[in-house]
């Protein structure tokens, strides 16, 4: 919800500051290039040696950077608060997800679902806080959400000490497995370079959204900001949908099938959605939302069977991964919006789950999984 709150409120600090399009896109890319840099770095040193108080300093992290964003004077200090708030996701991830598949009793598909649906259910309440909080106080309104962060840091340090009692903060033994059994040290390249390139249509394709679907909803149907905030929530209250849903189907029916349907799948009305008026774009975005995003929690648990003694090093990469292509893709499409309208950014982007028919390449692990769970 926190990080959430920095798009949502790209309206007020756009007047505000008279910022450019480019400038919004830049700021976003400040952010995720931050939490992205050095998620997998942490991920591969707490898998030898876990850190379970990280969690309450990544988010006390996130606390200081929207105090910074409340009170900041002129675009600088923004990007300052920008990258607080990167370098406390990108604390908080790695580890956060090792808890959660030390918690999944088996089901890790269910367990990583669960996980990533706090975050989502946060992303979506970022607009509405953002519409009937934020908007009516200004940006100064911003300070209020510290108090939230201040109850995780309470909550994620009883957790740290749970993460610690349970004797789950202990060094791994050198000898668990770097990859699949089943599998060669390439081939195991080769299906994270695959997935890292899934990940990479997914998440600039929701660029578009993240960062500009408000201003889309606004140019090309006259809608008031506050109006407009809405329909993103109703957006993002899909997407956490669909990350709860991805997770359990790709249990049951293999992480492979998930994956196939949820990117490639999602193609035709991808590409209809910036050809249909208001009412059609709201169901249209709901279907985009649901469907593209049950993929990262199969994604994320592919990628931990591809490679089960480096839990935390496949998470933070493949999170580190989408705030970094998030934020390229924000600053990329910004500049593309200045130049040629927002409306063709949307056209564009359309054809990027195309790129799902790379999920051909995987090589199947059904039978793993199933021994796994």
């Amino acid at each position: 919800m926190l990080q959430a709150l920095l798009p949502a409120v790209y309206p007020i600090l756009q007047g505000n500051f008279e910022l450019s399009f480019a400038q919004v896109g830049f700021l976003t890319f400040i952010y995720q290039i931050t939490a992205s840099l050095f998620q997998p770095f942490i991920g591969y040193y707490t898998d030898r040696r876990p850190m379970p108080y990280s969690l309450p300093v990544g988010m006390a992290s996130s606390m200081s950077g929207l105090l910074t964003l409340a009170f900041a004077p002129n675009y600088g200090v923004l990007l300052i608060g920008a990258m607080l708030l990167g370098l406390g996701s990108s604390i908080f991830h790695p580890e956060s997800s090792r808890i959660a598949r030390l918690a999944s009793g088996g089901a890790h598909g269910l367990a990583q679902s669960l996980f990533q649906v706090g975050g989502n259910f946060g992303s979506a309440l970022g607009p509405l806080a953002a519409a009937f909080f934020v908007l009516p106080r200004g940006q100064a309104g911003l300070a209020w959400f510290a108090l939230a962060a201040l109850a995780g840091i309470i909550i994620l340090t009883a957790l740290g000490h749970w993460y610690q009692l349970n004797g789950h903060a202990k060094r791994a033994s050198h000898k668990a497995p770097g990859h699949h059994p089943t599998l060669t040290r390439g081939q195991v390249s080769r299906a994270m370079a695959v997935l890292i390139a899934l990940l990479f249509s997914k998440y600039i394709y929701l660029a578009s959204f993240t960062s500009y679907y408000i201003f889309y909803l606004k140019d090309k149907f006259g809608l008031a900001t506050q109006t407009a905030q809405i329909y993103q929530f109703v957006f993002f209250a899909a997407v956490a949908s669909g990350t709860i849903a991805g997770g359990p189907i790709g249990d049951r029916l293999g992480r492979k099938v998930v994956i196939w349907v949820s990117i490639l799948g999602v193609l035709p009305i991808t590409l209809l959605l910036p050809h249909v008026g208001l009412t059609a774009t709201a169901v249209l975005s709901v279907i985009i939302g649901f469907v593209i995003s049950s993929a990262f929690p199969a994604i994320v648990v592919y990628g931990q069977e591809l490679m089960p003694g480096r839990v935390g090093m496949v998470s933070g990469l493949f999170f580190g991964f989408i705030f970094g292509i998030g934020g390229i893709g924000a600053a990329a499409l910004g500049t593309l919006a200045d130049r040629t309208g927002i409306d063709f950014v949307f056209q564009l982007c359309a054809f990027l789950p195309a790129l799902g028919i790379l999920t051909v390449l995987l090589p199947n692990l059904r039978g793993h999984e199933s021994s796994q769970a």
